[in-house]
């Protein structure tokens, strides 16, 4: 029987970049693309990229001595069945959990994982 989740799929792409509004004019010029702000807890700038109606992905904003010396770079997102089971693997496998599982309320609950050769990806248990 499958899953009502979705699993072991890509689900969103996020540009992590320090300039939104450079960004934004890149991609709109060159792909069409809009936008729309998404408000998230902390006060963070947070943008949905849209291609026409649809939702394609979003654009984060590198802000914080956390993220110094992270370059700009595309972030995907896989979807897991639960992500909380599944981070608790990953060393076994080799990998680590980067940051562990943590809610963003009306998306899901994400943790940041670093596989056994060293990719980084989001792991996500949507909430839909």
């Amino acid at each position: 029987m499958e899953s009502a989740r979705p699993h072991g799929i890509f689900v969103w792409n996020e540009l992590n970049t320090r300039d939104i509004a450079g960004a934004k004019a890149f991609y709109a010029a060159t792909l069409g693309w809009t936008f729309e702000a998404m408000p998230i807890e902390g006060g963070a700038d947070y943008c949905i990229i849209r291609h026409g109606e649809t939702r394609v992905g979003g654009i984060f904003v590198l802000d914080g001595p956390e993220f110094d010396g992270v370059p700009e770079h595309w972030f995907s997102y896989i979807a897991v069945d639960d992500v909380d089971a599944r981070a608790a693997t990953v060393a076994e496998a080799g990998g680590a959990v980067l940051r562990p599982a943590f809610d963003i309320a009306g998306v899901g609950r994400i943790a940041i994982i670093r596989d056994s050769r060293g990719a980084v990806s989001g792991w996500i248990t949507p909430a839909m």
